[in-house]
């Protein structure tokens, strides 16, 4: 992992689409600055195709996928990819299960939330619970209480993580990483071996291990320090700023490669 001022001028030139995690790497405590909005008004502009991959609930990500300069939005971990209508007024959903089974995932996990009270009783869920459709989230409230409820998702059958906001639990096998490739695949005609290319991504946590470990440009803001001992790869540069002023630096150096291409 390097400073991320030590990449050079051409470094990121072939990339064409910016993944990025939302919370403490777009926002920072808790909320959006204008320059981060900017920047990604600026990738846009420039050709790049940016979606935000996060594991916020799908009610904030419509918003964000109807509202914001980006190309969709992959939500709660990669459980659904929101993508905005031509017109922007509307948003296809395309969740990782397929449509018949949608509604028995909802139903599997309110069954999964009853094991976790149970085995956990003092365990809160998250305050967007009500905006979530294929995830379930818990307040994070302590490391032994943490790993009790990740143990217990588990066993009721879930797939776990923590980031830095949430304990979270779904079922279906998937991750960032591997709704992302999907989404690629499906959406843009990109497969794997090219988008270790063309792909960057910018993350802050645990939950982002999938993704440093998989693309070529990748991105830590500098928050993700308190993470390492978590990541079994880690980013492969870092900025200066935390959460969004950090997400800018990477943003301009990506901007800047594309201009000494073109140059």
């Amino acid at each position: 992992m390097q400073p991320l001022s030590l990449a050079t001028a051409n470094q990121f030139s072939t990339v064409r689409f910016v993944l990025t995690d939302m919370d403490e790497t777009l926002t920072y405590k808790g909320r959006l600055p204008a320059e981060t909005y900017t920047a990604l008004a600026q990738l846009e502009a420039g050709g790049i195709r940016v979606v935000p991959v996060t594991a916020a609930p799908a009610g904030w990500c419509d918003q964000m996928a109807r509202m914001w300069p980006v190309d969709g939005v992959i939500a709660e971990n990669g459980g659904l990819f929101l993508q905005p209508s031509s017109d922007g007024h509307q948003v296809e959903r395309h969740f990782w299960h397929s449509p018949d089974n949608v509604e028995q995932v909802r139903e599997q996990l309110k069954s999964i939330a009853k094991a976790v009270e149970a085995a956990v009783p003092q365990v809160q869920q998250a305050d967007d619970q009500v905006f979530r459709l294929t995830s379930l989230a818990y307040r994070r409230t302590g490391a032994d209480t943490d790993a009790r409820i990740v143990e217990a998702l588990r066993q009721a059958g879930a797939d776990a993580t923590i980031n830095n906001l949430w304990v979270l639990g779904w079922v279906g096998g998937y991750d960032k990483l591997t709704m992302s490739l999907r989404v690629l695949a499906d959406t843009y005609g990109i497969d794997a071996e090219s988008a270790y290319e063309v792909v960057a991504y910018c993350g802050d946590s645990t939950n982002d291990a999938p993704m440093f470990e998989f693309f070529k440009h990748t991105a830590g803001v500098s928050t993700v320090t308190d993470y390492l001992s978590q990541l079994p790869v880690p980013p492969r540069w870092i900025t200066r700023g935390p959460g969004g002023a950090g997400f800018v630096e990477f943003a301009s150096a990506i901007l800047q490669s594309r201009s000494a291409l073109r140059g």
